[in-house]
C-alpha cells in the first residue's frame, strides 16, 4: 500500500505532520494491529534527524543578563541534592507533578542503580518572581569526594550555590570540602537544611554547627523538606533575591566555556556551554582555542532537563550546542569557543585533575581491542577526569593504564563501560603514583629529570640507583559522633597516620585532621571507618603532595620466576601481610599440576613468604603386594627423581581465571 522509497515516506511523513500529535493521544490503531505513525514515520537515522530538526525552537531574546541566575546545589552524598533538583523542576512546570519523579536529572543506569549522583547534570528553569520572568539554570553536582573535579567544574559555570546539609546528620566531612570549593571560587552561598521532616531531624542544632563552621548567620539558613515540596518555593526565591546574574562585558564578541560534554553515535558530540559573552546560533562558524579547528554550528538549545532546541543563545546563558565534532579530541574540557575573525582571550579554563588511582584495564579478549579503544575514547571524552595510556602484559596482552580520582571512581567507570558499550574488561588492582628520586647521572640523563613518577609497579627502579623513594600523602578529614572516638584513632593509627588537628563542632560530633599514606586509605579505609562507626562517619580528603617513605619492590615467584604483573609496591613495614596474603590467593586460584609449585614473595633475593600447591601422586605402589621393600622404595625414589626433573623443565603457566581472580579478592580486600 506504501511505498518503500524513504523519500515517499518523508512526503508522507509531511502530509500527515498536522495529523501526527492526535494519533498519538488517541493511539489509534488501524489495519489490524499497526498504528498509523509506526507506517508512516521513517525508521532510518537520518532521517529521523532531518524531521528533529524541523522542531519548534525556543526564543531565547527575552532573558536579559540581569533576569538570569546560574547556580549548583551541592552537598554531601545522600543528603537530598537530586530529590530537591525533582522539586525545583516541578515548581516551574518543566515536569509534571507526580510520585515517580525520582532522580529525574540522574540519567545514567549506574546512577539509578547505586543511588547516587556520578555526573553533573544541568537543567533551564522559567520562574516568574514579583512579575517578573527569570531564567534560573541549575547543576545538579555529585557529592561523593571521588567525583569533586565534577562539582569543581559545574562551579566555573554559576554565580552562587545552594550548600544542603542533612537535618539529622548535619555538617559531613564533604559539605566542608564543597563549601571551601564553592568559597575559593568567590561564590555566593545559600544554606538549605533538608529532610526537617524527619523524626529525629534536629535543625537548630544544624543551623549552630553552620554559623560554627562556615560563619554563616542562622537567620540566612532555609529549613525545607524536599522530599514533602515544604518551603521549597522559598528556595527559588532566595536564588532570585540573594544570587547575582553573570557578569558579562555588553556587545563583546562570542566567548564560550565549554564545561561539559557528551558523545552522540549520530550528531557528534553535544558540548555543555556557558557563554560570557556575545552570542551564538545556527551557521555561526566557531573556531576551538584549543586546537584552532573551525565547525558550523548545527544546533544549539538549552536542557529543561530534555534538549530544547533555540533560535539562539545568549551572553551569561547556558546551554548545549552542536558543531558536528566527531573526533573525540576535539572536545577539550575548559576550551574556549570564538566566532571565525572575532578571537578572543581563552578562559582560564579548569586545573587538570591529578589521578590518585591507577589500574591496569585489558580487553578479556583480544579480538575485542579495537572496540574497547573506541568506547574509552567516548567515556573519558564525558569524563574527562580519568587519564589514559597504553600498556601491555605478557599475560593479558595488550590493554592501558587509566588513571583514577579514586576507588568509587574506578568502579563506576568500569561498570559504565559494560552498561552502555556492552565492553568486558579485566582492571587490574589499583595503584597509587609513588615517585623517585635518582642518585645516577646516567639515568637522570635518561629519564631527563631527576625526579620520576612511577604508575606501573613493574617500572619501579633498584635502591641502589635512588637516593630516597617518596609515596604520595592525603589530608583527610573525618567528622563522626565522638562515641566512636576511641575506634577511629586507632584504625588511623594502624594506617600509618598524624593526627594534625582536632575539633568539637557541636556537643557530640568531632572533626578531626589526619595525615595519611594514600597507599593505606585506598583500598579499605572508607569501608572499615563506616563499619566501626556504625555508618555514622564522614571521610573527605585532598591531596598533601609527596614524603618520604622506606618503600620495598615485591615480587611474586612462581618455581623462581617473576609473575611481572602480580609485582607489588609496598612500605618495609607492611611488606610480610600483602605478601603473605598474595601467596595465599595465588595457592587458592593456581590449579595443581604434576609436579610441586613454590609461590613466594620476594624482596630482591629475601624470600619473605611462601605457599606450596601439593603435586598430583601417582600411587605407584599400587600393584605392589608382599613385603618387598627394597621395591617399594626404588619405585618411590624413582617417582621423586621424575618430577625433580619435571619440576626444572616444566613451565607454570598462570591461567587467566587465577589473574583475574586474585586482582578482583586483591580489589576487595
Amino acid at each position: 500500500m506504501f511505498a518503500a522509497n524513504p523519500h515517499h515516506a518523508v512526503r508522507c511523513l509531511r502530509l500527515w505532520k498536522p495529523h501526527i500529535c492526535v494519533l498519538r493521544r488517541q493511539r489509534a490503531t488501524l489495519w489490524g494491529s499497526r498504528c498509523i505513525l509506526q507506517t508512516f514515520l521513517p525508521t532510518n537515522s537520518w532521517m529521523v534527524a532531518s524531521y528533529s530538526t524541523k522542531k519548534e525552537r525556543i526564543d531565547m531574546s527575552g532573558y536579559d543578563v540581569d533576569y538570569i541566575r546560574n547556580f549548583s546545589i551541592i552537598a554531601h552524598v545522600d543528603h537530598g541534592k537530586s530529590t530537591l533538583a525533582d522539586r525545583l523542576l516541578e515548581l516551574t512546570g518543566c515536569i509534571p507533578k507526580a510520585a515517580s519523579n525520582k532522580q529525574v536529572l540522574d540519567k545514567l543506569q549506574v546512577e539509578r542503580e547505586r543511588g547516587i549522583t556520578v555526573k553533573a547534570q544541568t537543567a533551564s528553569l522559567f520562574y516568574t518572581y514579583e512579575g517578573k520572568k527569570y531564567l534560573l539554570n541549575l547543576i545538579d553536582t555529585p557529592g561523593h569526594v571521588d567525583f569533586s573535579y565534577e562539582v569543581s567544574r559545574s562551579l566555573s559555570a554559576c554565580q552562587g550555590v545552594l550548600l544542603v546539609v542533612d537535618a539529622n546528620e548535619g555538617i559531613q566531612a564533604q559539605t566542608v570540602a564543597n563549601f571551601f570549593l564553592a568559597f575559593e571560587a568567590q561564590l555566593s552561598i545559600i544554606p538549605v537544611i533538608n529532610k526537617i521532616d524527619l523524626k529525629n531531624a534536629d535543625p537548630e542544632r544544624v543551623e549552630k554547627q553552620i554559623e560554627k563552621m562556615f560563619d554563616i548567620p542562622t537567620s540566612d539558613c532555609i529549613r525545607i523538606s524536599a522530599k514533602l515540596g515544604t518551603n521549597v518555593e522559598r528556595v527559588l526565591q532566595e536564588v532570585v533575591r540573594r544570587l547575582p546574574p553573570p557578569k558579562i562585558e555588553k556587545g563583546s564578541p562570542l566567548k564560550a566555556l565549554l564545561f561539559d560534554s557528551t558523545f552522540d553515535h549520530y550528531r557528534g558530540v553535544v558540548a555543555s556551554i556557558a557563554l560570557c559573552g556575545g552570542d551564538v546560533c545556527k551557521g555561526h562558524r566557531i573556531v576551538s582555542a584549543h586546537s584552532g579547528k573551525c565547525y558550523e554550528v548545527n544546533e544549539v538549545g538549552i536542557l529543561t532537563p530534555e534538549e530544547v532546541p533555540a533560535e539562539k543563545l545568549y551572553a551569561g546563558q547556558v546551554g548545549y550546542l552542536i558543531a558536528g565534532m566527531k573526533d573525540v579530541q576535539e572536545a577539550q574540557i575548559g576550551d574556549t569557543l570564538y566566532l571565525l575573525n572575532q578571537p578572543v582571550e581563552p578562559l582560564p579554563g579548569f586545573k587538570p585533575a591529578k589521578p590518585m588511582v591507577f589500574a591496569g584495564m585489558f580487553p578479556v579478549d583480544q579480538s575485542e581491542y579495537s572496540n574497547l579503544k573506541s568506547a574509552l575514547e567516548k567515556l573519558t571524552l564525558n569524563d574527562s577526569s580519568v587519564s589514559v595510556s597504553r600498556d601491555s602484559s605478557a599475560a593479558l596482552g595488550a590493554g592501558w593504564r587509566l588513571g583514577f580520582l579514586g576507588l568509587l571512581h574506578m568502579e563506576v567507570f568500569n561498570q559504565r563501560l559494560e552498561q552502555e558499550y556492552n565492553a568486558s574488561v579485566i582492571m587490574t588492582s589499583p595503584t597509587v603514583p609513588y615517585k623517585a628520586v635518582l642518585a645516577s647521572p646516567k639515568l637522570i640523563k635518561a629519564y631527563g629529570e631527576s625526579e620520576i613518577t612511577i604508575v606501573n609497579p613493574s617500572e619501579f627502579p633498584d635502591k641502589s640507583v635512588v637516593k630516597e623513594y617518596l609515596e604520595p600523602m592525603i589530608l583527610g578529614t573525618i567528622i563522626s559522633p565522638d562515641d566512636h572516638l576511641g575506634k577511629i584513632m586507632s584504625l588511623c593509627q594502624t594506617r600509618r597516620a598524624v593526627q594534625k588537628s582536632f575539633l568539637y563542632i557541636d556537643e557530640h560530633r568531632i572533626m578531626m585532621k589526619y595525615l595519611f599514606p594514600l597507599n593505606e586509605i585506598v583500598v579499605d579505609f572508607y569501608d572499615n571507618l563506616k563499619s566501626l562507626s556504625s555508618g555514622y562517619a564522614s571521610f573527605d580528603y585532598e591531596d598533601a603532595g609527596y614524603q618520604a617513605a622506606d618503600l620495598v619492590k615485591m615480587d611474586i615467584l612462581l618455581n623462581g620466576r617473576p609473575v611481572e604483573e602480580l609485582v607489588t609496591i609496598a612500605h618495609r613495614e607492611k611488606a610480610y601481610e600483602v605478601g603473605k596474603a598474595i601467596c595465599e590467593r595465588l595457592r587458592d586460584a593456581i590449579p595443581r599440576q604434576l609436579f610441586e609449585i613454590a609461590v613466594q614473595a620476594s624482596i630482591g633475593s629475601k624470600i619473605i613468604a611462601r605457599e606450596t600447591i601439593k603435586a598430583y601422586r601417582k600411587n605407584v605402589l599400587a600393584k605392589c603386594y608382599g613385603g618387598d621393600i627394597t621395591r617399594k622404595m626404588k619405585l618411590l625414589k624413582r617417582q621423586a627423581e621424575g618430577k625433580k626433573k619435571m619440576r626444572k623443565i616444566g613451565n607454570v603457566d598462570v591461567p587467566k581465571d587465577a589473574f583475574i581472580s586474585v586482582l578482583k579478592r586483591r580489589l576487595d580486600k
